[in-house]
């Protein structure tokens, strides 16, 4: 994952997945959901702008194992449902699960602490940020 070690779309953490959805990082509003519904942007109550993208390479798939569930401009809350995932599919045909989650308006964050370990969808903190 290059463009996360170079920080090319800002810093963030990557996400092993073991389930079968993505989920709203925080509580905010869903921006871009791409066509493909691989990858989605969330900008936060408190004005923190992510981005989300399952694994490397899977716009190649075309939205295969992929099924939308929230909606561009949707209010979510943490552990929301965004976008449903065929696991399975999606291991044996991308070339990693590996998905990140980067802060794509870094100049605006003052700190950011990366957590690691095993995590609960929707209620076991990631990162720590201060604006």
């Amino acid at each position: 994952m290059s463009f996360l070690r170079k920080k090319s779309f800002g810093d963030g953490i990557a996400i092993k997945p073991t389930g079968n959805k993505m989920v709203a990082p925080v509580d905010g509003t869903i921006g871009k959901i791409f066509e493909t519904n691989h990858a989605f942007s969330i900008e936060s109550d408190s004005g923190v702008e992510l981005f989300v993208h399952f694994g490397i390479d899977t716009v190649e798939l075309k939205g295969e194992g992929f099924k939308r569930i929230a909606e561009e401009g949707q209010r979510v809350k943490v552990g929301d449902t965004v976008i449903e995932f065929d696991l399975p599919l999606l291991e044996e045909k991308a070339k990693s699960t590996l998905t990140p989650v980067v802060i794509s308006n870094m100049d605006e964050i003052k700190e950011l602490i990366k957590l690691s370990g095993s995590v609960t969808v929707g209620e076991t903190p990631v990162i720590r940020i201060k604006k």
